[in-house]
């Protein structure tokens, strides 16, 4: 299990657009279709890392919360299909139902797109307000597969309600861990 951080996108960054397919739905979704009212949390995760699927209940328990209250929350994987077929857009549909995603679960088949989040890891985490401005990236909370920590999604819930609550976020604001984004082989 590798331990890659987040690369940390500078604060205030305008988010890059998108229109990618939802594995879930069979359509392309664009971030102006998706975007929230107040915010909108972009997460980068997969079907089979063991970071996520540590993290998955809480992600899904904070999207149902949240999303009652003006935040829009979009899950998009980036690995590598042909290295990595269990993440494959077939394996995505199955993943999302089984675990009841209440958002999109896109697939961004060039990579194109982590690479315009300077996504490392899965999970990485991104928040941005209602203007797409970047206001958290990091982790979900100090919470790591083995570690004994209960999985409470503190640090991102700290960040939404800082934001709900028009209040500047002064906590430190940590990388997540997780594994690292399966790059596509520069031959292929």
């Amino acid at each position: 299990m590798a331990n890659t951080p987040s690369n940390m996108l500078p604060l205030g960054t305008l988010a890059p657009d998108f229109n990618l397919l939802d594995t879930v739905s069979d359509t392309y979704l664009s971030l102006q279709n998706l975007k929230g009212e107040r915010g909108t949390v972009i997460m980068f995760i997969c079907n089979h890392c063991p970071f996520v699927l540590h993290v998955n209940n809480q992600l899904v328990k904070i999207a149902n919360e949240y999303s009652k209250k003006g935040i829009s929350f979009i899950a998009i994987s980036s690995n590598d299909v042909v290295n990595y077929p269990q993440d494959g857009p077939d394996k995505m549909k199955v993943h999302a139902k089984k675990e009841q995603y209440p958002f999109p679960y896109l697939y961004d088949e060039s990579q194109d797109l982590a690479k315009a989040y300077d996504a490392a890891c899965t999970p990485d985490i991104y928040l941005f307000d209602g203007d797409l401005k970047l206001t958290y990236r990091g982790q979900l909370d100090d919470s790591r597969p083995g570690n004994g920590m209960v999985v409470t999604g503190q640090d991102l819930r700290h960040a939404l309600d800082c934001l709900l609550e028009n209040k500047e976020n002064t906590q430190i604001q940590k990388p997540s861990i997780g594994c690292n984004i399966k790059w596509k082989s520069l031959l292929e």
